[in-house]
């Protein structure tokens, strides 16, 4: 009889995922965690199930664009895909934006919020990125104070219902340069009544069938830089459905996120509406950058967590050589490995998370915020870089199967490589870093947050941990201040390395943390089996880099 291999299967990701689940028991009071979970189980459900066998089927589906009607007229609509409708569908009745705006459950309505989209976002082959979109125009609109814009569009970015629910573009990039967005060429001209009209031409514009965009372009007269954009919000078509001075030249052929529908277009006078004043543009909508970089990093945990949950199963049913996958110590250090990488980078994650809450229910001290502000790029610049290898090491596990698109494996490899290159690549992110740090005065906030991470070790395993987690930030530190000391291009040029060394040193401390309240709540040990792991690993990549310069 021919041999066929049984393909892997997915449990229930809520309630099969440990550190999950533990993680909540943690981080939630009793009576927030008995009123969320049900949420969770029912999402866990959905991305197991429905939407699962939903993206299975979706597979060779894109997104299609249509730019002249039977009769000739320009209407450049573009239609996603069966799994895309489905997925907006669930994501609106279930609140994936509207959450952290009700505010139910005060400073944990972020953990509440991105707890579904981690359980959401594999299943939804990247629907997660205008879901992002929105949920930061809506923050970034909030904060502008600009009553008439707020009041238009938040209620309809935060709806419940599928009818009433709009998402969001945010359109930044142009051929000139993408993370350069101070070279911005878009122009925005008023008309004799007063009214905005933009022109120029978007090179790179996510979301691209969103009904609204915050955008940036430079009012005729003023000089170049960033500081002379302004900020404009743009609704992209008419009640008719058509257009509103705009034209959508193609989708653009991404190695993944296919079925996120991203285009290249001109705004020929598309009508515009400041968002706040005619200056500032990159400084205002900073906000919106800040909490998609939260999206990306949640998107990154959890196509690592699909990718290993997939392995897993696939390594129990797969006989070598004799025996499972499973059972082979080769593979069982691997997937120690890999899923070590996977926890630092979920409480990385998570940590952050839960500082967004802070500060936007009003809870959050000073140090908390000043903590938010500098993890935020850190932590989305580390667990893209994750993403990327751990979905690579888990396809090498299926062997060639991994390699094969109609398993519907490689999809994860190719849409975790646009995690470290959206919302700001690696570099980027890095020198990001080294401006909060200067503007907030050094290094002092993360080492409070990574001292009151380890204090708390007991067992002797947990403080030899924690102290390379110590030792990786003081190398940071050390290397931060030479740097300094020989000028920006010295500071520059180690930024990377630097970043990437407080990344790894938070996870391992954050990781501590953890293991030590599971040990003491006699919980399971994976944690602290996870900590050791990772801090056998290259934390400190600044002083080898150092050494050899």
């Amino acid at each position: 009889m021919t041999f066929r291999q049984s393909p892997p299967a997915l449990g229930h990701p809520y309630l099969d995922d440990r550190r999950l689940t533990a993680y909540l028991r943690q981080a939630l009071p009793d009576e927030v965690l008995s009123a969320v979970e049900p949420s969770l189980v029912e999402m866990g459900e959905i991305a197991g199930g429905e939407l699962f066998e939903l993206q299975l089927a979706d597979r060779l589906n894109e997104p299609v664009l249509t730019r002249w009607d039977a009769w000739g007229n320009r209407v450049d609509r573009i239609e996603p895909t069966p799994l895309w409708r489905r997925a907006e569908e669930l994501a609106v009745r279930h609140g994936l934006v509207a959450l952290p705006y009700e505010r139910a459950h005060g400073r944990y309505s972020r953990v509440h919020q991105f707890a579904l989209v981690y359980l959401f976002t594999a299943s939804s082959d990247i629907y997660s990125c205008p879901l992002a979109m929105t949920d930061a125009a809506a923050k970034t609109l909030l904060l502008s104070g600009n009553r008439r814009l707020i009041d238009r569009a938040v209620p309809r970015l935060t709806a419940r219902e599928p009818h009433r629910f709009w998402t969001s573009g945010q359109w930044m990039t142009e051929a000139i340069g993408g993370s350069d967005v101070g070279a911005t060429e878009t122009v925005a001209r008023r008309d004799a009544d007063g009214a905005w009209r933009l022109w120029g031409r978007k090179w790179f514009t996510s979301a691209a069938a969103s009904q609204m965009a915050l955008t940036l372009a430079r009012p005729e007269g003023q000089g170049p830089g960033g500081r002379n954009l302004a900020l404009f919000y743009v609704e992209a078509r008419d009640e008719r459905g058509l257009p509103r001075g705009l034209r959508v030249h193609r989708l653009k052929d991404k190695l993944g996120t296919r079925k996120l529908p991203t285009a290249e277009l001109t705004l020929d006078g598309t009508p515009a509406q400041l968002v706040l004043g005619a200056t500032d543009g990159v400084k205002n909508i900073s906000p919106m950058l800040n909490v998609t970089r939260i999206w990306n990093g949640v998107s990154a945990i959890s196509l690592m967590r699909r990718g290993l949950d997939l392995a897993r199963d696939y390594a129990a049913k797969r006989v070598v050589f004799g025996a499972p996958l499973a059972d082979k110590p080769l593979f069982r250090d691997l997937i120690a490995g890999l899923e070590a990488e996977l926890a630092g980078a979920f409480h990385l994650t998570f940590r952050t998370v839960e500082l967004l809450g802070a500060e936007e229910s009003g809870e959050a001290t000073d140090d908390e915020k000043a903590l938010l502000r500098l993890l935020t790029p850190i932590m989305k610049l580390t667990t893209a870089k994750q993403a990327v290898a751990v979905t690579s090491e888990t396809l090498e596990i299926f062997g060639g199967a991994g390699y094969v698109e109609d398993t519907g494996l490689p999809v994860l490899l190719r849409d975790a490589q646009v995690l470290p290159i959206w919302e700001g690549t690696t570099d980027v992110l890095a020198l990001d870093t080294l401006r909060v740090i200067e503007r907030q005065g050094g290094l002092e906030v993360l080492r409070s947050e990574l001292a009151a991470c380890t204090a708390a070790a007991s067992q002797d395993d947990l403080r030899a941990t924690a102290r390379v987690a110590g030792e990786a930030l003081a190398s940071a530190a050390d290397w931060l201040e030479r740097a300094s000391a020989e000028g920006r291009e010295a500071l520059e040029t180690g930024a990377r390395r630097f970043a990437l060394t407080l990344g790894r040193a938070m996870e391992l401390a954050l990781l501590v943390r953890h293991a030590q309240w599971l040990d003491d709540a006699e919980a399971e040990t994976s944690s602290a089996r996870a900590a050791r792991r990772l801090a056998r690993t290259p934390i400190d990549h600044v002083h080898p880099a150092s050494t050899l310069a």
